[in-house]
């Protein structure tokens, strides 16, 4: 009886994860009407697209994990465990962001979102986190960068995206 090396074990346990994903899209691609649109090009072209290059990927990764593990793959950088407290702050800013959109519209949770998540990042770098001008540097980086997102979707696209205001410009 052969002992699997824990390596591989993880390793091919990834690229079936990687696989399982594209099959789950996959299966999703199959509920979007393929109407051709614009150049032929139905609405389901891209899920489908997307779910077929994992499902390749993931089947390239358990046969590299099977044959002999991951090559040339360089020793993992950073600490040896993860930064909770790190980690935390971004997930909150994305569990902000899907919990205030609606309410505060896209553009506000958007920037609220970027700022939480740069301050997780910094902290994951062992830098510290950033006091209030700091913050509030963050908070007006990710509202310059969201309001052009928005105002692209919803002016010049007409996908409609929560907003602050009924005007449409906030």
């Amino acid at each position: 009886m052969s002992s699997v090396n824990p390596s591989t074990a993880s390793q091919t346990l990834v690229g079936l994860g990687v696989l399982i994903v594209g099959a789950v899209m996959a299966f999703g691609a199959t509920f979007i009407p393929s109407d051709a649109g614009y150049a032929g090009v139905g609405p389901n072209a891209l899920p489908w697209l997307v779910s077929v290059v994992l499902m390749l990927c993931g089947g390239w990764l358990v046969w590299e994990a099977r044959t002999g593990g991951y090559r040339e793959m360089e020793a993992p950088s950073g600490a040896e465990r993860g930064d909770w407290r790190a980690v935390a702050w971004v997930v909150g800013g994305v569990v902000a962001n899907a919990s205030l959109i609606t309410t505060i519209g896209f553009i506000l949770a958007c920037g609220l979102c970027f700022a939480l998540a740069v301050r997780g990042l910094r902290m994951a770098e062992g830098k510290p986190g950033g006091a209030a001008k700091q913050s509030a540097i963050d908070l007006l980086t990710g509202v310059a960068i969201a309001a052009p997102v928005f105002w692209m979707f919803s002016k010049l696209l007409a996908i409609n995206l929560p907003g602050l205001t009924a005007s449409g410009w906030l």
